[in-house]
This record gives structure tokens, C-alpha cells and sequence, in this order.
């Protein structure tokens, strides 16, 4: 009996010693594995919670969607099958893939003439071009709806024309339609590849064309030969920039009466029926994750490279002959696209200034919009630095998916973002539900990106030695972030705080389905007092916000 009680009392040891042993060996493994992860140097814990909380918060509102429209149930995804998710399909690619090619042929031409030939006022053009741009589309629908619309000048002036009437029959422009809205997108998206493609060709080698020319190509076989090979990375990401503007639009196509999936999101919330919103977002949602997958396919297989060593800068083209031809078209885009909208905007803005526009109610609007995009933008600065430091200085898996989760809310319409919100604070959050701080949360989502951008881009500029240096004094990763990089990388910070700032006093959508009652925006009043005609109220608002949006150009034009 003893001797039994002895061999279990040894037994007992023995475990408990290979317990001690197997312990350490289990750490060591998992603390290999975590090294391997980060390369050998892996951030504070503090940093990547802090990150890590961020990305988390920045995908809530969309998986948040997604679970909701997995279970609304087969009898509402099968009347939606049926009835309206064909004919939004149909009016939102239809529209997409319209807008797109039309924006690339645009902006891929205007950016070939103005960069590479010598057409008079070139350096005037680049600036010109780039305009509309500052002129949400929404605004530019509601200059097009006051002068081509039911009770438009245009109307009234072919009206009081017999001769028109005579010769060409009743007034034929219906700008409430499939045309109106394609070309108002069309007007002022194409600078996205306008910038981008006018980057591409200053950067192009002239050593390829003059290769080209003495195989005796004339300069149209250059250009489709040679030229567009290398423009193809540009125009690519200038389509999918065009592409998914229009996919996540809903000012401009609201306003003209047109129904794509952002619309019927809306007003699909607006009745109070969540679930079937939640059915059309994931749709949405499934449209912009395909448009994103064949972007990144077809980058990866047209890849073209040209080396720096013997680079030349591109000649300029003499136009001859077809010189005037090249500057009526650009000044008739230009005409189109700015020249045209902000005379309207500031001859309603004059009629405004004399009917006493300007009061408290206006600048109340104002305040509010001020008040809610500083907020955003103050949020948007201080969360992007934890996620760009990690990115930078701690590359790894784990920091590029918390990257892409950053990333999740500005690839995605503002409607899906809202939705996702409604559903999060009017059911477990109800406290901050119908508060303005919902709405600045929203922006946060939404621009999270512009901010990151910005802030990578000056960080990139400060050598890894300096956080070397400060983490040797017994720095911990995340006061180094914050009091040795954050000083030395402010401008950019600043900057990105700017993009912010200016996108989130444009954006319609996420600020009409979440206000509090009486919040109402600078682009709220726009949406509602254009679409009652009162274009006296209207156009004051919409010419502020212009002015303020030229920040983020100036910023792009130093950028591309």
C-alpha cells in the first residue's frame, strides 16, 4: 500500500515537472511564431490595440449590413429578385460603365493635349481642366436642372423662338433621364482620370517615341502603340475612381430623377423598410467588391516599366492645322463642366444676396456644417496616425489587414455607411442616436482613407532611424508615434485633416439619413432647396462650398 501511495506520489512529480517543461516550450513557440509574424520587431501592445480597435470600428457598419440582409428573410429577397434588383442592376451598370468610358475618353484626350502639345495657355489649361472637380455633382445637377430643365431658360428661350419650334418641333431636352444624368457625371468625374493621365504622360520617355518614329509610325500609331501601353495603369486607376463615384452617387442621381441602388437605398429607408435596404446594399456591396477585383486583375497582368537612367523628357507636338480644332474642344468641356455651372450658381447667388439669403438661418447652416466636418476631421487625425505607423514601421499580415478594414468605409457608398450606422445606434447605441456625433462618426468612416494618405506620405519621409533612436532611450512604440514622429510629420497630418474637412461639408447622403431632427447642412439645404426650385437659397450654399473645395485642389494638382 505504501508502495503504491510512493509510485503516485513520484508519478505526480513527474508530470508536474514535464508540465513545467512542455510550458515554456509552448511559449517559446508561440513567441517564435509572433516574431516570425513582425520580422523581429513587433509594435508595443498599446499601438496595435489601438489599431486594432480602429479597423474594427471602420468595418462594424459594413458586416454590420451584411448580417442584416443575410437574414431578411427569402420572401423579401425573392419579391426584390423579382421586382426592382433586375432594373436597379440594369440602371446602375448601365450608368457605370457609360460614365466610365466616356470619363476615360475625355480625360485621357484632354490630358494628351494639354501635356503633350502646344496648344496656346497650356499651363492656364492644366488648372482650368481641373475645376470641376470642386463642384460636387449635385450642385452641377442643379445648375443643369435650372437652364435645361421643365421650367429651364433653355425651355423658355426655345419657347419664345417660333422658329425653333417650327423647325425642330416641342423642346427635346429631357434632362430628368438617362442622358441628363450621364452627362452631369460625366462633366465632373472625368478629371479623376484627367489628373491622373496628365501625371502619367509627363513622366513618359521620349526614347520610346523617337524608337518608334524612326520605324516610320506616324504620331497616331505612336500613341496607340506605344503611348497607351504605358497610360494603361493610369487610365485603369482613373476608371475605377469614375467607377465607383458613380456606383456610391446620390445627390446628383436623386435630384435628376433617376433610380440606381443608392437611391432606392434611400428611399427604401426612408419608408422604414431596413431590411430590404439591407438586401439592396449587400448588392451594392457585391458590385463594388467585383469592380475592385477586376481593377486589381487586370493591373496585374498589364504591367509596363521604363527605366530612369537614360529618361528624357516627352516633346511637345506641334498642332498646325488642327490647333483650333484642339481649343474649341477644350474650351467647350471646359464651358460644360465650370464656366456654365458657376455662372448659374452666382447669378442665383446675386438674386439670394438682394432677397436677404444671408441671415441667421443661412450662416446656422453653416455652423453646423463647420461643426461637424472640424470634428471629423479632428477624429480623422488622430486615428490615422496608429494605423499609417503600423503600416509603415511594422509591416506585417496583420497590419495590412488592418490597413484594408480602414479602408472598408470609402470604397463603399455613403448610403451603406449610414445604413450600417442607423442599425448600430438606433439598437445597442440609442443614447448618441439622432446626436450630431453620429453624423461625424459617419465621416470618419467614410474619409478615414484621405487622412491616411496624406500622413503616409509625410511619414514616409522620416528614416526609420530616428524611431530607432528614441525606442534606445526606453520609448515605448506608441510615445514614439506620438511625441518624436507626430511633430515631424504634422504638415501632412494637417493636410489630410484639410481633405477631410472638405469632403465631409460635400457629402450628402450619410448627412441626410443621419441628422438629428433640425440639423440641417450646407449640403442638406442645397438637396432640399433645389429640389423645391428655390434656387435663391440653393445657389449661396452650393458657391461656399466650391470656394472651401478648393483646398483639396490645390493639394492634388502639387500631388499628380
Amino acid at each position: 500500500m505504501n508502495n503504491d501511495n510512493e509510485n503516485q506520489t513520484q508519478s505526480n512529480s513527474t508530470s508536474a515537472e514535464v508540465g513545467e517543461k512542455s510550458s515554456p516550450t509552448i511559449l517559446y513557440f508561440f513567441r517564435r511564431k509572433w516574431l516570425k509574424i513582425w520580422r523581429g520587431n513587433p509594435p508595443g501592445g498599446v499601438l496595435l490595440s489601438f489599431g486594432a480597435i480602429i479597423a474594427v470600428i471602420m468595418s462594424i457598419p459594413i458586416i454590420y449590413v451584411v448580417w442584416r440582409s443575410l437574414f431578411a428573410g427569402v420572401d423579401r429577397w425573392m419579391r426584390l429578385l423579382d421586382e426592382r434588383i433586375p432594373m436597379l442592376l440594369w440602371n446602375t451598370i448601365s450608368l457605370t460603365v457609360a460614365v466610365t468610358i466616356c470619363a476615360v475618353i475625355i480625360g485621357v484626350s484632354l490630358a494628351w493635349i494639354v501635356t503633350r502639345t502646344d496648344i496656346p495657355g497650356k499651363k492656364l489649361w492644366q488648372w482650368l481642366l481641373a475645376l470641376p472637380l470642386v463642384i460636387p455633382p449635385y450642385v452641377g445637377a442643379v445648375t443643369y436642372i435650372i437652364v435645361f430643365g421643365r421650367s429651364g431658360w433653355a425651355r423658355d428661350f426655345w419657347r419664345d423662338t417660333p422658329w425653333l419650334v417650327e423647325t425642330f418641333g416641342p423642346y427635346p431636352i429631357n434632362i430628368f433621364s438617362f442622358w441628363g444624368v450621364f452627362f452631369v457625371l460625366t462633366m465632373f468625374t472625368y478629371p479623376y482620370v484627367y489628373l491622373i493621365a496628365s501625371a502619367a504622360l509627363r513622366k513618359m520617355n521620349q526614347n520610346f517615341e523617337e524608337a518608334a518614329r524612326s520605324l516610320g509610325m506616324s504620331a497616331w500609331q505612336i500613341f496607340w502603340k506605344v503611348n497607351l501601353p504605358f497610360l494603361r495603369p493610369a487610365i485603369g486607376a482613373g476608371a475605377i475612381l469614375v467607377s465607383l463615384y458613380v456606383l456610391s452617387d446620390f445627390g446628383a442621381i436623386a435630384m435628376l430623377r433617376y433610380v440606381t441602388f443608392t437611391a432606392a437605398i434611400y428611399f427604401q429607408r426612408a419608408s422604414f423598410d431596413t431590411a430590404s435596404a439591407s438586401v439592396l446594399s449587400l448588392v451594392l456591396i457585391a458590385l463594388t467588391v467585383i469592380i475592385l477585383w477586376i481593377e486589381s486583375r487586370t493591373r496585374r497582368k498589364n504591367k509596363y516599366y521604363q527605366t530612369s537612367n537614360t529618361y528624357r523628357k516627352p516633346a511637345t507636338l506641334k498642332l498646325g492645322k488642327w490647333k483650333p480644332v484642339a481649343l474649341i474642344y477644350t474650351s467647350l468641356v471646359f464651358f460644360a463642366s465650370v464656366l456654365l455651372p458657376i455662372s448659374v450658381l452666382v447669378y442665383w447667388s446675386n438674386i439670394g444676396l438682394r432677397m436677404g439669403a444671408l441671415d441667421s438661418r443661412f450662416f446656422g447652416f453653416v455652423l453646423n456644417s463647420l461643426q461637424v466636418s472640424g470634428l471629423a476631421a479632428l477624429l480623422c487625425m488622430i486615428l490615422a496616425m496608429p494605423i499609417i505607423y503600423l503600416k509603415t514601421r511594422y509591416p506585417s499580415l496583420i497590419t495590412s489587414i488592418i490597413d484594408r478594414l480602414c479602408y472598408a468605409g470609402y470604397a463603399l457608398p455613403g448610403v451603406i455607411v449610414a445604413l450600417g450606422f442607423i442599425f448600430i445606434f438606433n439598437n445597442h447605441i440609442p443614447m448618441l442616436y439622432g446626436t450630431f456625433y453620429v453624423v461625424a462618426l459617419a465621416f470618419v468612416v467614410r474619409f478615414l482613407p484621405q487622412a491616411m494618405q496624406s500622413g503616409e506620405a509625410s511619414l514616409s519621409l522620416i528614416s526609420p532611424r530616428i524611431d530607432e533612436a528614441a525606442r534606445s532611450l526606453g520609448y515605448p512604440p506608441w510615445k514614439v508615434m506620438f511625441k518624436v514622429i507626430l511633430p515631424n510629420m504634422l504638415p501632412g497630418v494637417l493636410a489630410g485633416g484639410a481633405l477631410v474637412f472638405v469632403s465631409s461639408i460635400k457629402e450628402l447622403p450619410a448627412t441626410l439619413m443621419l441628422r438629428p431632427p433640425g440639423f440641417d447642412t450646407l449640403a442638406v439645404r442645397i438637396y432640399f432647396e433645389a429640389s423645391e426650385a428655390i434656387y435663391h437659397l440653393a445657389a449661396p450654399a452650393a458657391l461656399l462650398i466650391i470656394i472651401v473645395s478648393i483646398i483639396p485642389l490645390r493639394y492634388m494638382l502639387r500631388k499628380y
